[in-house]
């Protein structure tokens, strides 16, 4: 679902383990890293795409899962010039995303990136909360940076300016 102002709703999920590690994913094919998000459909509440999303894309099931928080409002980036489809109508210009934290309750046999037809993702690792700043790409970190932040207290971490 694409808004008005060109902005595509998405989910982002942020799954951290027992040691406050989180689930890392590298795109199929490619050296690009980030965490697991999708698009909401039509009818579907952020929730609803967020479990969708888990599934598909690691796997996991509600049962896997405990919903830590979810950011307070939509976080926006803008695609670079390069990567927007001009001729495609309605025009996206980026997206428009809320954001989870997950807690993982179950084994990490269980997580699964070939869980669709199409998988997203061909290799995870835990890691360290604030690792994925320096390794997203430019146009997503100040989302990343402002997801973490609003999520860092409940898993001991301290924000950063």
């Amino acid at each position: 679902m694409i808004d008005k102002q060109g902005y595509r709703a998405n989910v982002g999920i942020i799954l951290s383990n027992m040691h406050g590690q989180l689930l890392w994913a590298k795109r199929i094919g490619q050296d690009a890293w980030q965490f697991p998000q999708g698009g909401i459909l039509e009818n579907e509440t952020t929730e609803q795409a967020m479990y969708r999303e888990l599934k598909e894309e690691i796997g996991l099931s509600a049962a896997h899962v405990k919903i830590i928080a979810n950011t307070h409002n939509w976080l926006y980036y803008d695609l670079p010039d390069h990567l927007i489809r001009y001729n495609s109508k309605p025009l996206c210009i980026g997206q428009k995303q809320k954001w989870y934290l997950l807690e993982f309750t179950g084994d990490e046999t269980e997580i699964r990136l070939d869980n669709c037809q199409v998988p997203e993702f061909d290799y995870w690792q835990w890691v360290d909360y604030w690792h994925p700043l320096n390794k997203i790409v430019a146009f997503k970190r100040d989302v990343y940076l402002r997801a973490l932040n609003e999520f860092a207290p409940n898993i001991g971490q301290v924000p950063k300016s």
